[in-house]
């Protein structure tokens, strides 16, 4: 095998190579998005979930208060 032959064949390693390397950073991108809006998705759940604990809570306190004023009665 001549230079020329080899060179050619090294140029096309490197290019299949690279074009490989191409549609896995474009997988990779697109997973990075995906796990992103599933990340938003979930941060808004957990907001939900805290507002929903918050007023759980203020629910809690006020039957604690009733009981409290009927066993103080």
């Amino acid at each position: 095998m001549d230079l020329l032959s080899k060179l050619n064949e090294k140029i096309d390693n490197l290019l299949k190579n690279y074009e490989e390397l191409q549609k896995e950073n474009e997988n990779l991108k697109l997973a990075l998005e995906n796990n992103k809006e599933l990340l938003a998705q979930k941060d808004s759940e957990l907001l939900e979930c805290k507002e929903q604990m918050a007023l759980k809570e203020i629910e809690l306190e006020e039957v604690v208060s009733k009981i409290e004023a009927i066993l103080g009665k």
